[in-house]
């Protein structure tokens, strides 16, 4: 299957940098080969003892073999990470006992191979699910080559590693201080289609070595990733395979932090924020067929909950999502969503905006409506639109893409 670039694809991917501590190597496993593709399909990531690890996963039902292993691992190692594997083209999802045998053997290859605990070893994998490997150690015979392969980590090879149908490796950045010791974030995220979160997003991965007790990261993962990569739609499907972590190795040398009203932790929490948002716009940047980027701020709501709602039933509306892709400033399919949401509103005071143009006021369409003007910033690929739903004082904003015949053809054609 060849994949149209995103129109938003960087021309370069961006430099991030170095977490102290943390190394990595990638390989080729094969999965892509049937498809005539050569390319790394797996990596690896090795951290120093003392690592603290966090993590939020899918909460599908059908979660995958690996989502089940890394959730379990997370209590048994009381929050420690050393190493994580993932592959691409290969799901492991709802694969039954064919599953648990490949973790099994992936995580004994591990603990042999790096000398680490089972418990701080953690797995991912993506792509087509229900395909059981017929070797279970198809993944874990990897890990020597891995293991002498192991290098500081080149962000980029990492994040073309466990590709699918994303067109470009994304991965976002920062530096920043805690006590006046500089500390790096570095993070890599997957994704494409099969996006509606529910946690975080298909797969991502961020480092810091900054040095966080296990408890105080699990805070600051949750709650950077509910404003940030739980606010991103492409298509309102979410994962069996949904998996974000984040480590800290504390290699930088900068003082631990246990507690979340230090304020030391300041400038490292809004660092953080941002690399999570970096992400969060690039994986919508990339949804599948993508040729708009689109922000919708939902203003004046009854909670911050119903106004996470009501921007997701506007995001993921199939009618508006077609409109955008066609430039059609179609103002009521966006009251059709907010009211098929079943939030609080007060319909007659509800204002819309596209871009800076009000095109609809008072529960009608605004007296100073002008189609051309509505209709020109739908032409651009940087989408804005704001509701007003006058019941309350909280706000928040999702972001989503257009929906064009692209993901049709991507998805019509996805194990092929």
């Amino acid at each position: 299957m060849k994949l149209t670039p995103s129109p938003f694809a960087p021309e370069a991917f961006p430099a991030l940098p170095e977490v102290k501590g943390v190394q990595a190597a990638t390989a080729s496993r094969g999965f892509y080969a049937r498809r005539g593709v050569e390319r790394d399909d797996v990596f690896l990531f090795l951290m120093p003892e003392g690592t603290s690890a966090a993590g939020v996963f899918t909460r599908s039902l059908t979660a995958s073999a690996d989502v089940e292993w890394c959730r379990e691992a997370l209590k048994a190692c009381g929050g420690v990470g050393r190493a994580v594997v993932a592959n691409a083209g290969n799901s492991n999802a709802f694969t039954g006992k064919a599953g648990k045998l490949k973790n099994d053997a992936t995580l004994a290859a591990m603990t042999e191979t790096l000398g680490v605990p089972k418990e701080a070893c953690f797995l991912a994998a993506t792509g087509v699910i229900g395909e059981p490997l017929a070797d279970p150690n198809f993944v874990g015979e990897m890990l020597p080559e891995l293991h002498g392969k192991l290098e500081p980590a080149d962000w980029e090879a990492c994040a073309r590693a466990f590709m699918t149908t994303d067109t470009y490796p994304k991965g976002a950045g920062a530096t920043t201080d805690i006590d006046g010791t500089p500390v790096a974030i570095s993070g890599i995220l997957k994704g494409s289609g099969m996006i509606m979160p529910n946690m975080a997003t298909m797969l991502c991965y961020v480092f810091t070595d900054a040095a966080i007790a296990p408890a105080l990261l699990d805070q600051l993962l949750r709650e950077t990733v509910d404003p940030t990569l739980n606010s991103v739609t492409v298509d309102g499907d979410t994962s069996t395979s949904d998996t974000c972590m984040l480590f800290a190795t504390g290699a930088s040398g900068a003082p631990m932090i246990e507690e979340a009203s230090d304020p030391r932790l300041a400038g490292f929490r809004a660092a953080l924020m941002e690399v999570f948002r970096d992400l969060a716009h690039q994986l919508v940047k990339d949804g599948e067929g993508a040729s708009k980027f689109v922000e919708i701020c939902v203003e004046n709501a009854a909670s911050e909950s119903s106004a996470k709602t009501i921007g997701m039933h506007i995001a993921n509306s199939p009618l508006i999502k077609t409109a955008i892709a066609a430039g059609d400033a179609n103002w009521g399919r966006i009251v059709m969503a907010v009211g098929k949401s079943l939030e609080p509103i007060r319909k007659d005071q509800m204002q819309i905006w596209f871009g800076d143009h009000m095109v609809a006021d008072g529960g009608m369409r605004a007296p100073g409506y002008d189609e051309a003007v509505a209709s020109g910033h739908f032409a651009g690929d940087h989408i804005s639109i704001k509701v007003d739903v006058a019941a309350g004082e909280a706000s928040w904003t999702v972001w989503t893409c257009d929906l064009t015949h692209g993901y049709v053809d991507i998805n019509g054609a996805y194990r092929t």
